[in-house]
């Protein structure tokens, strides 16, 4: 099994002048998942090199036992440091792309042409393609097969409008991810702030939260070994 997840580049929250980028458990979480299960994992972002991490995501309350691992592998570190630009990378080398999300997502990846081009790309050769917390704004403009937006008429998930409000940042995003995936058609659903939650809609999973993306991991690893 070979894995792409894609990071953001992106490192600034809005006109805040505080930083942002990935959250560290929904690197962690799939990372382990994958690799545990025999994975080989290749990390790629828009500009390459080091992408930036959210903060937050690094926080005591924030870690958990995956993240922890991930701060003490040296080789994931390593990994990390010199992630491949997204514009080097190729579906056809991949069984599935997983996109880990962070607030930075909302501002380099839903009009990013080479990421929706990758994911096309994934889509069109019929391989999994997930996204979790606000990763799945880069799904957004994406279309399927038939032209439409790939998700419409899917079943998905992502970060709550109420969970928005709940870390502050309902008006510092460029839009709200709920109501943005609804307006492309999506068939979204949720649960409360902060549980796991995911939907699986054929080859494409989804994730609301943090949480999610252990839950995510395992969903993809399912559909892979199906195949």
């Amino acid at each position: 099994m070979k894995i792409l997840i894609v990071l953001t580049s992106h490192d600034q929250l809005g006109d805040t002048g505080k930083k942002t980028g990935f959250w560290l458990e929904e690197l962690a979480a799939p990372y382990y998942v994958l690799k545990d299960a025999g994975a080989e994992i290749t990390l790629a972002s828009p500009k390459g090199g080091q992408p930036p991490l959210d903060p937050k995501s690094d926080l005591p309350e924030n870690q958990t036992e995956l993240t922890k691992r991930f701060y003490t592998d040296t080789a994931a570190q390593a990994e990390l440091a010199k992630t491949k630009k997204l514009a080097d990378v190729f579906a056809d080398d991949f069984d599935a792309v997983f996109y880990p999300g962070g607030h930075g997502p909302m501002w380099d990846m839903p009009d990013n042409a080479t990421s929706i081009a990758l994911i096309e790309a994934f889509v069109k050769s019929d391989k999994p393609v997930v996204a979790v917390c606000h990763a799945p704004v880069a799904l957004v403009n994406v279309r399927g097969k038939n032209g439409e937006y790939l998700i419409k008429g899917k079943r998905v998930t992502g970060f709550t409008n109420a969970e928005e409000e709940a870390v502050g940042l309902t008006a510092i995003v460029p839009f709200l991810l709920e109501d943005r995936l609804k307006e492309r058609g999506g068939i979204y659903s949720k649960t409360d702030n902060w549980i796991s939650y995911i939907q699986v809609d054929g080859k494409l999973v989804t994730g609301q939260n943090p949480a999610s993306s252990e839950p995510a991991a395992k969903e993809l690893l399912k559909l892979l070994r199906s195949v």
